[in-house]
């Protein structure tokens, strides 16, 4: 069997790189939302105009973002049989009928 190169754009980032882009991503997020509670503070106390939306949306932001924080925390990127392979030869599903038939054709006006 013909080994094939290896591309870098195929190659996958070590384990412990992934975990610490997932945390740095989950400490962004929970930031944000410190951020959004001390915003909504700040906007109660200096009794800004328009605060009926302001508001909401800083809420909004306390509830949404630690639900998004775990949800992309936990993702990871697809495992390899589930990741596209542009370069394969053969696209076709490994439970695929095969294309040419294999074996003897017996055809009945054929004379034996």
């Amino acid at each position: 069997m013909k080994q094939r190169p290896q591309l870098i754009t195929d190659a996958r980032i070590s384990q412990e790189e992934e975990l610490k882009r997932r945390e740095r991503r989950y400490i962004l997020m929970m930031g944000l939302r410190a951020g959004c509670l001390v915003a909504g503070v700040v906007l109660v106390m200096a009794r800004v105009p328009l605060l009926g939306l302001w508001l909401p949306l800083c809420g909004l932001g306390m509830v949404l973002l630690p639900w998004l924080a775990v949800i992309l925390a936990n993702d990871r990127p697809p495992k390899n049989e589930h990741r596209m392979k542009r370069y394969r030869s053969n696209t076709a599903p490994a439970n695929a009928l095969p294309t040419q038939a294999s074996g003897k054709t017996i055809d009945a006006d054929e004379e034996q």
